[in-house]
């Protein structure tokens, strides 16, 4: 028997907050911490679906939910939840940057990077380092990063970051799947360095059934890959235990700095969470510096002219 929710510690008097928690893993996630007795921030660009999840976990028994606006898209309304989480908290124990986006046609962000690369990690790593501040000496603080599969055939278009000379939705997909595990470590690193109380790690959720494949299909029109999933349905594990990995890097605690959990089932796809091998390229501390500079210079240069 692996670890289950069962496993969780008592999460009482933590504040934790996710990102795109108002459908499938942050849902799966944010229904879990709160049974454990945290404060879950759910953090979701469409307020509608949000107050929606809220109401339902409400009507469960689920105390202890605040919404937050977030749109991830643009780096001003990122920085105004951080302030809300500021004004309103003070303090924060738990950050899982769970939301994303998969493979749609390309668009851009209201700063002007590509969408994908944009929601997927640029804004998420601009909300954690705006948000560290308040978990500085919080005991157990974690920021949790979710990556996904894609991370190992994802690749670095150094010369070429924002698709503009050529854009292929599912390349640019893992290039930001890639983009999350390299955060994740650099930044724990960076924390281990200034001798921070705080901790990053990864997960992964293997093959889920989330709300990720269908807006992907219903924004391409691709029967092809609507074939796909279907063939694929037998492999696909509930986004319940998609959850897994990210709730076992969040609150066991057996669980490092530095670590990636992901499905320890077939092929990594499904199963209970175990420690997972991340992608060679970010293993490589050149690369990993390489896109947290070149991502700080993209924040600043666009969050100066605010």
């Amino acid at each position: 028997m692996g670890w289950t929710l069962k496993d969780i510690p008592d999460q009482t008097g933590r504040v934790a907050l996710v990102t795109g928690a108002n459908s499938g893993l942050g849902l799966e996630t944010t229904r879990a911490l709160l049974q454990k007795g945290a404060t879950v921030l759910m953090a979701c660009r469409s307020q509608r679906k949000s107050e929606a999840a809220r109401r339902d976990l409400l009507d469960l028994g689920r105390t202890g939910v605040d919404l937050l606006d977030l749109d991830l898209s643009d780096l001003n309304i990122v920085e105004r939840c951080a302030n809300v989480v500021q004004e309103r908290y003070g303090r924060l124990d738990l950050l899982i940057n769970n939301a994303g986006l998969m493979a749609p046609p390309r668009r851009l962000s209201v700063q002007g990077f590509e969408m994908q690369f944009a929601v997927n990690h640029l804004g998420h790593m601009a909300l954690t380092q705006r948000l560290l501040p308040l978990m500085e000496g919080r005991s157990d603080a974690r920021v949790v990063t979710v990556t996904s599969g894609a991370q190992y055939f994802g690749k670095m278009q150094w010369s070429d970051l924002q698709g503009e000379q050529r854009y292929d939705r599912w390349s640019a997909y893992g290039q930001s799947k890639l983009a999350n595990v390299m955060f994740a470590l650099e930044l724990n690193q960076r924390l281990q360095q200034q001798n921070s109380t705080v901790i990053s790690l990864a997960a992964h959720p293997g093959l889920a059934r989330t709300n990720l494949q269908p807006v992907s299909i219903a924004a391409t029109g691709a029967w092809q890959e609507s074939l796909a999933y279907r063939l694929m349905d037998p492999l696909f594990q509930s986004a319940a235990m998609g959850a897994l990995p990210q709730l076992h890097a969040a609150t066991a605690s057996n669980a490092k700095g530095g670590e990636h959990f992901g499905p320890g089932g077939f092929a990594s796809m499904r199963g209970m969470p175990t420690r997972q091998p991340v992608a060679r390229t970010a293993r490589d501390p050149q690369q990993r510096e390489r896109l947290w500079t070149t991502s700080e210079d993209m924040i600043q240069s666009t969050m100066s002219k605010v």
